[in-house]
């Protein structure tokens, strides 16, 4: 399964990643950007880490099962 950004790095060119960028820029202002992807990585982290601790469970879960 691909990620959203390996898909929106081939399918955008470099006019529209500019022009993306800069609606950011007028949108939100130069200054909250950076809090704003920070943000945006702490929550993709967060994510990431929630989904490998439910897959280690759901392991754990199976491993009982085959013993008991």
């Amino acid at each position: 399964m691909q990620s959203i950004a390996a898909i929106l790095a081939f399918s955008l060119g470099p006019m529209e990643i500019t022009l993306v960028l800069a609606v950011l820029i007028l949108f939100f202002g130069a200054k909250r950007i950076p809090n704003l992807a920070r943000g945006l990585g702490k929550s993709i982290s967060e994510f990431k880490k929630g989904q490998s601790e439910g897959t280690v469970e759901k392991e754990e879960g199976v491993k009982e099962d085959r013993q008991g």
